[in-house]
């Protein structure tokens, strides 16, 4: 084939194969979820013509970088978390209690150098993590390590991993029998990844639905991790002193005293009775007795005051809703026993607080959403009312900019049994779609019904909208009540 008729057939074959994605894209099935599909995010595929050498660096930046907003990064940082915890803890308690030493050693060798691979992995992942710059999230390799290496998070990641492990040929795990401290006290430099586990505390806070409950979790493990360094701490200064020279140390003389059970649960309970201030513990009787539980008590008063103090806040903040709600309430109460409303009245009003703090706690969305900018406010609004609006058909050929406008001025109303929404005759201003519950159209007698509402209903439009020829102007043309607790937007 000459070369100009091999080109002529390539074109043709070019404008084929255009022609049939555009046959087949116009085949495609419309989403039957015409409200989502109007908030559906469009994406374009503007960059075919880039360079693929654009596309092969793009691609080896995003396998070298990690975008800390991901769940797989914070996921990654509980399996950080639980390395750093176990160091807090039996690094510690191993340095002193040489017992624990000798029960399990090759499954301490094992949780160490474990823990240690993590540390390495942690400092790869550190080094890689993204950071916003203008408003984007920055993927360069290049940019990422010198972004590193200009906080102080490096010089800890480093410290962390100093292989002091290597003390052990001189000092041998195996020789720590009945010795404070034990060769594993090397590994302290372990609890200096800390500020990651903190990292992790924070963003959980941020993420949980239950922000107080983590919070008391978080100080109750502050509480007994300091408890369980003060019992370490004890051990080791009865060791200095002397096992049993006196009434104060601990005493391993005795079949039970000397289990490891007994030694760390008595030091265990010595540590807390001491920093909770509460005493009853053995008298010292020498001077670096007397300056330990000095010091001990000073930093009992300290810090237990400031954590029982936060403690007491955060039960505070868990109830101030149920408060503010009880305090409005029984406010009313008070007002319509002094007005004599009547006892069937109250009861009423008690059956639609009741029935408002199960629904949604008397929360206040005006006020929680009140930080947001308008726009999040629309995305949160369309995802709270998009069961309801998916069955009003008046908006399915609104544009979502009008959408977006609308739920930005629903309100949620509570209604309770009996009661009338509007009468015939009223001047309309709002128009209402019921969210939850029935209501009755009844006519002007209150005992013929003539139409029954239910969840997605709309009435009260023709009474805002301007329609030409419309005889009642914005009048209410019907009366509609309420046949039991419902809700309406």
């Amino acid at each position: 084939m000459d070369p100009p008729s091999q080109t002529k057939f390539s074109s043709v074959r070019r404008s084929l194969h255009e022609l049939r994605q555009r046959i087949g894209n116009r085949g495609r099935a419309i989403p039957t979820d015409w409200f989502s599909d109007k908030f559906a995010g469009v994406q374009s595929s503007q960059n075919q013509g880039a360079p693929s050498e654009d596309i092969h660096t793009n691609r080896l930046c995003s396998r070298l970088s990690v975008d800390p907003s991901l769940p797989s990064h914070y996921r990654w940082l509980a399996v950080v978390s639980l390395a750093v915890l176990y160091n807090i803890i039996f690094v510690v308690g191993r340095a002193v209690f040489w017992e624990i030493n000798r029960n399990a050693p090759v499954l301490w060798w094992t949780l160490d150098y474990l823990c240690d691979f993590i540390y390495l992995i942690d400092t790869l992942v550190h080094c890689h993590e993204g950071y916003l710059e203008q408003g984007l999230l920055v993927r360069d390799a290049a940019k990422l390590r010198t972004h590193y290496f200009s906080t102080k998070g490096w010089r800890l990641d480093i410290l962390s991993m100093l292989p002091t492990d290597f003390a052990y040929i001189w000092w041998p795990p195996s020789s720590c029998n009945a010795k404070v401290p034990c060769p594993v006290i090397v590994r302290l430099n372990r609890l200096l990844r800390l500020p990651r586990m903190w990292e992790w505390f924070d963003r959980t806070e941020t993420a949980t639905g239950y922000p107080n409950a983590f919070r008391i979790c978080k100080v109750v493990l502050a509480i007994l991790v300091l408890i369980h360094w003060n019992a370490c701490l004890y051990f080791a200064i009865s060791y200095a002193l002397g096992f049993g020279t006196d009434n104060w140390v601990y005493n391993l003389n005795g079949p039970k005293n000397s289990t490891l059970s007994r030694q760390y649960i008595y030091s265990f309970y010595w540590s807390t009775l001491t920093l909770t201030t509460i005493g009853e513990t053995p008298t010292p009787e020498n001077d670096a007795e007397y300056l330990f539980v000095v010091a001990d008590f000073l930093a009992g008063v300290l810090i237990f005051a400031t954590i029982v103090g936060n403690i007491g806040s955060m039960i505070s903040n868990m109830n101030v809703a149920r408060v503010e709600f009880q305090n409005r309430m029984d406010g009313v109460k008070q007002y319509m026993a002094f007005r004599k409303v009547g006892h069937e009245l109250e009861a009423r009003v008690i059956r639609w607080f009741a029935y408002t703090w199960a629904q949604s706690g008397a929360l206040d969305e005006e006020r929680v959403l009140a930080a947001l900018p308008d726009k999040l406010k629309a995305e949160i609004a369309i995802r709270v009312h998009m069961d309801t609006l998916k069955q009003v058909r008046i908006f399915q050929d609104c544009e979502p900019g009008l959408l977006e406008a609308l739920v930005l001025k629903l309100k949620l109303q509570v209604f309770s049994p009996g009661d009338y929404i509007c009468r015939k005759g009223d001047v309309g201003k709002e128009m209402y779609i019921v969210k939850r519950g029935r209501l009755s159209v009844v006519a002007d007698d209150g005992i013929t019904v003539l139409a029954t509402l239910g969840a997605g209903s709309v009435f009260g439009e023709v009474s805002v909208l301007e329609i030409a020829g419309n005889r009642t102007g914005n009048r209410r043309t019907a009366n509609v009540r309420s046949l039991g607790m419902f809700n309406l937007i």
